[in-house]
């Protein structure tokens, strides 16, 4: 039978109040540890912070529609701005920490923030003429403690105005609304089974759309959130022990690196874990695998999201059919999907139509109209197909490379590399070349205990797949670096190929 989802139509309105059901309640909706001591903090203080904050932004003239920016790491302050701006009508602009300055800059002049909210250490990012409220003294005397009812803002109206990595371009603020967001994460919070009794660990920054998508979902529900101040493997798993989290989430990468120290994972209780979710990058079918074997009770999903889509288009089959492993997953109800300038009609660049996709991007009317047209938003992002009617990843536009003539896609490099016993963890990039336009270079973190050299796996690549598609270097690193977003760096892997190849 379809899963029973509720209509889009009579939605709450305000995007800041995601768990009325729960306001009142003294359970523990979050445990912050961003200090030394955890703070447990209930939906009923949550609640009365969030209308604080809200009152503050009121007592200091701030209008609906005006925009704040929030540059912090994951603490408690942290959700009580979000939400309580967006119940003022506010909008807040959340900002990658791990940011140059100049970029960061860039970015709260871009949105015309009107104040900033942040930590003491990062108020270097703010530009000298934005007004700052740093998290300590100066919140808790800007905040004001009270009674507040959320603005009823219009269906349509922007809610959050995230900021796209800009990995090809300066980064783009993207427009998205009360009604879309209310949308996602009712979604999210439905066909995921979440329940008051989960425990939701979160070390992804909040600035990003897997953290946010955790929040919303998670409060929806009743569920309690432990917010970690940023991910840290051995912290990480102590906490999942602690807690006994029942969903662990981040990117592919994150995952990796907890599977790199089984020593501390064995003295911890893993079954209690009933999902680990995946997404802003592709996951091999050797890391689901293994991702089981560790945690055996749950269920490993890749999450395919992008910001501008929703931001979480697709999840479990509406009939109940068994997501086959790798696949991103089935059209959601009130999401339609399609495949287009392919090589089949199962084949091709994803595009989009929901009502939580951008209305826009902020002051780019020209990207915008590229990238949403009659109500589609065009992902960028390459995809094909089953007979089943379920979506598997295969790249981005813009990662695919042609090497002698021939099209790659990284992923495809990565998960012939990974199937080698050796391998851990692979990553694929385009490097120039003076024949064959572009090759690939890959850069691998061998399993504990395991060796093998770059001509072993060169040799296990021409021997296993297309000849085309075999890394002309090999680099083996301890472990891959990460930028602010948690995805893999790499520009410092590039900075890693130079130091060691300089001649390549």
């Amino acid at each position: 039978m379809p899963l029973p989802c509720p209509e889009p139509r009579g939605y709450p309105g305000n995007l800041g109040a995601p768990f009325t059901a729960h306001a009142k309640s003294t359970r523990t909706a979050l445990i912050d540890l961003c200090d030394a001591a955890p703070r447990e903090i209930s939906f009923r203080d949550v609640d009365q912070a969030c209308n604080a904050v809200a009152r503050g932004l009121t007592r200091a003239g701030l209008q609906p529609g005006d925009r704040i920016g929030i540059l912090s790491l994951n603490r408690a302050e942290f959700v009580y701005t979000l939400l309580g701006a967006m119940r003022a009508g506010v909008v807040p602009v959340p900002v990658n920490i791990k940011l140059a300055v100049d970029t960061a800059h860039y970015i709260l002049n871009d949105a015309g923030v009107r104040r900033v909210f942040v930590e003491p250490a990062l108020r270097r990012l703010v530009p000298p003429a934005v007004k700052v409220t740093e998290f300590g003294e100066e919140f808790d005397a800007f905040i004001d403690a009270g009674e507040f009812t959320p603005i009823e803002s219009a269906p349509y109206t922007v809610a959050i105005q995230p900021y796209t990595s800009g990995s090809t371009g300066k980064p783009k603020g993207v427009l998205l609304t009360h009604y879309g967001q209310n949308w996602s994460r009712l979604i999210l919070a439905h066909t995921r089974g979440t329940t008051p009794e989960d425990v939701i660990l979160v070390a992804a920054p909040l600035y990003h759309k897997n953290a946010l998508n955790a929040i919303k979902q998670g409060l929806t529900a009743g569920a309690t959130l432990v917010l970690m101040p940023q991910f840290n493997i051995e912290r990480y798993i102590e906490a999942m022990g602690r807690y006994r989290a029942t969903v662990i989430s981040g990117v592919p990468t994150m995952m990796s690196m907890l599977l790199t120290r089984r020593d501390l994972l064995a003295k911890i209780d893993t079954a209690s874990v009933r999902t680990v979710m995946m997404g802003s990058a592709p996951s091999s079918a050797q890391l689901l695998r293994e991702l089981r074997g560790v945690f055996p009770n749950a269920e490993p999903l890749v999450v395919y999201g992008v910001t501008e889509g929703g931001p979480v288009p697709l999840g479990p089959h509406p009939e109940g059919k068994p997501r086959p492993l790798g696949s991103i997953g089935f059209p959601y109800a009130g999401t339609e999907a399609k495949l287009v300038d392919g090589p089949s009609p199962d084949e091709g660049e994803l595009v989009l139509k929901n009502p939580g996709i951008l209305l826009g991007y902020h002051n780019l009317p020209e990207e915008t109209a590229k990238r949403v047209r009659d109500g589609w938003y065009y992902t960028g992002d390459v995809c094909r197909r089953d007979a089943e009617g379920f979506y598997y990843f295969v790249g981005r536009n813009d990662d695919m490379f042609v090497c002698g003539g021939e099209n790659i896609f990284p992923i495809e490099v990565e998960s012939l590399l990974e199937k080698h016993p050796a391998v851990h963890q692979a990553h694929v990039m385009p490097f120039e070349h003076q024949l064959k336009d572009k090759v690939p270079y890959a850069f691998v973190v061998l399993r504990e205990g395991a060796s093998a050299s770059e001509d072993d796996l060169k040799q296990f690549t021409i021997a296993n797949g297309p000849a085309y598609q075999h890394p002309r270097r090999v680099f083996f690193l301890e472990q891959l670096p990460l930028a602010g977003t948690n995805k893999i760096d790499q520009p410092q892997l590039r900075r890693i190929a130079a130091e060691k190849d300089p001649h390549g």
